[in-house]
């Protein structure tokens, strides 16, 4: 009776420890289905950048992160796999993969 989709959270890439860099970066809930909340703690408001990606490697959105909590909204894309990807000036801060259903 019924079908499980099992899913999988994972960091995929993380800046442990950078000079100057005090910046701690979670994205929730996941799995999503209408909208991904980005929350970042701990920075001093420098440039900071997400960028959404489908599984192959396609750019579908980009927008500075202004405030401790951005909304990523998810409903008009189809149930798959997605890398959100923050950037600090040139540096990669943290990838997620999310799974949208």
């Amino acid at each position: 009776q019924g079908v499980q989709q099992p899913y999988e959270i994972s960091v995929v890439s993380a800046i442990e420890e950078a000079k100057g860099i005090t910046l701690s970066v979670s994205a929730y809930p996941n799995p999503t289905s209408d909208y991904l909340i980005l929350e970042v703690t701990d920075f001093s408001l420098s440039p900071l950048t997400f960028y959404l990606y489908d599984m192959n490697g396609k750019l579908l959105q980009t927008q500075k992160i202004t405030n401790n909590l951005t909304s990523i909204v998810m409903s008009n894309l189809v149930p798959a796999t997605y890398f959100v990807k923050v950037i600090q000036e040139k540096n990669e801060v943290k990838t997620f993969k999310i799974v949208k259903r």
